[in-house]
């Protein structure tokens, strides 16, 4: 294992395949008006576009990083970015709301698994502050994907219509599986996999799952996080009704988040290795609650005032890229023989709280500025109490 300084051309590809999941959300969201009217449905149909993904991502998540810590990480790798690309052209051929939730669903079976294997790579090849800077690198790329995707979006819609973000998003997933395959290391050589079989799967996961303090860091990383992510979910509508912007504007809410992660990710970067958890966790929440308080005061008085409107997204992702890495590698290190496995566990449990958000959360809080404002600052509370909460039952 190495102590030193990763390499910028790891921490790209690592990048790249973490980033995979937020382009599936955020390229397709600017199409969503289009989408509805040409397959004939309603915004709740489409909505569970996302509800779907996110559900069969959530599930799956468990078993990629299972299968990566017995057939190897690579392996893993290169078969789920195949199977995504065939998944995306499938949602571009489809004909009715049925099969785009089916070919949805198949994307989310495969797209955790280069989030997901990428997270225990980390931790097979670095430590201590290595590791925490390297988490910091990728989270600082990873940050510009979500900025990037609906803005790509947008104009692949303009240019070429909805169904060409689709395929979009299959060509570039299978040019990252050609990357990986030359360029990605495998970092678990074979004396140090572990077998797969039903008993070991079993004690496992069950080590895992009965964990209550993984559990709840698990859950307290989809609160901080959903705070940001319930703008996202809501996208379409806080863009094209609530702020009035068209297709090509979803930049207005996605670049300040990107300047609040890249931001942040700097900072844990040059903090790593100098600051404690504590101290470093205390400065990322008092971030959120600056983002999630200025929001609040903004979406009651000013909500559609630009760009006052999404000022408070920079201290709140900010906050959250300082957070991330701190308290996903807190939970690798907790199952150090099976890395791989807890990072599909750590996923599965953020990803099924991000579902619920989808699906019964924020379509109750994208009607007013002000409900998606309090859906922020509720979910950073809890967030909060439950993250220092671990910390101070741990110490």
């Amino acid at each position: 294992m190495n102590k030193g300084s990763p390499q910028l051309g790891l921490a790209l590809i690592l990048a790249a395949l973490g980033a995979i999941g937020p382009f599936t959300i955020d390229t397709y969201l600017p199409a969503f008006p289009e989408m509805i009217a040409d397959l004939a449905v309603d915004k709740g149909a489409m909505q569970e576009t996302l509800s779907i993904y996110m559900l069969t991502f959530g599930l799956m998540t468990l078993w990629h990083g299972a299968f990566s810590d017995s057939f190897g990480r690579k392996r893993v790798i290169l078969v789920g970015l195949g199977v995504y690309a065939l998944a995306s052209l499938g949602c571009a051929m489809a004909t009715s709301i049925e099969m785009l939730w089916g070919m949805r669903a198949v994307q989310g079976l495969s797209a955790g698994a280069g989030m997901v294997v990428s997270r225990a790579i980390v931790r097979d090849l670095y430590e201590g502050p290595g590791a925490q800077r390297l988490m910091a690198k990728i989270a600082l790329m990873f940050a510009i994907a979500p900025a990037v995707a609906p803005i790509i979006g947008g104009w692949i819609l303009r240019l070429a219509g909805w169904r060409a973000i689709f395929v979009f998003l299959a060509l570039a997933a299978a040019g990252l599986c050609l990357i990986c395959a030359k360029k990605l290391p495998e970092s678990l050589p074979p004396e140090k996999r572990q077998p797969f079989t039903v008993r070991v799967l079993f004690h496992g996961y069950k080590g895992i799952f009965s964990n209550d303090r993984f559990l709840l860091l698990s859950a307290g990383i989809g609160a901080f996080f959903g705070g940001f992510f319930v703008y996202v979910l809501s996208a379409p509508t806080f863009i094209r009704e609530h702020l009035g912007l068209n297709e090509l504007q979803f930049h207005w809410l996605f670049v300040p988040c990107m300047i609040g992660m890249m931001m942040g990710s700097w900072i844990s970067g040059r903090i790593a290795g100098r600051w404690d958890e504590r101290r470093t966790l205390i400065l990322a929440f008092v971030m959120m609650g600056v983002g999630a308080l200025i929001n609040l005061t903004v979406s009651g008085f000013w909500p559609s005032f630009l760009p006052l409107a999404v000022l408070p997204f920079i201290f709140y992702n900010l906050g959250v890229a300082i957070a991330m890495p701190t308290v996903t590698l807190m939970l690798l290190d907790m199952f150090p023989e099976i890395r791989g496995m807890a990072a599909s566990c750590q996923s599965c449990v953020q990803t099924l709280f991000n579902a619920f958000l989808a699906s019964l959360l924020v379509p109750r809080l994208w009607h007013s500025q002000l409900g998606l404002a309090c859906g922020m600052a509720g979910l950073a509370m809890l967030g909060a109490v439950v993250v220092f909460g671990c910390l101070n039952a741990r110490r």
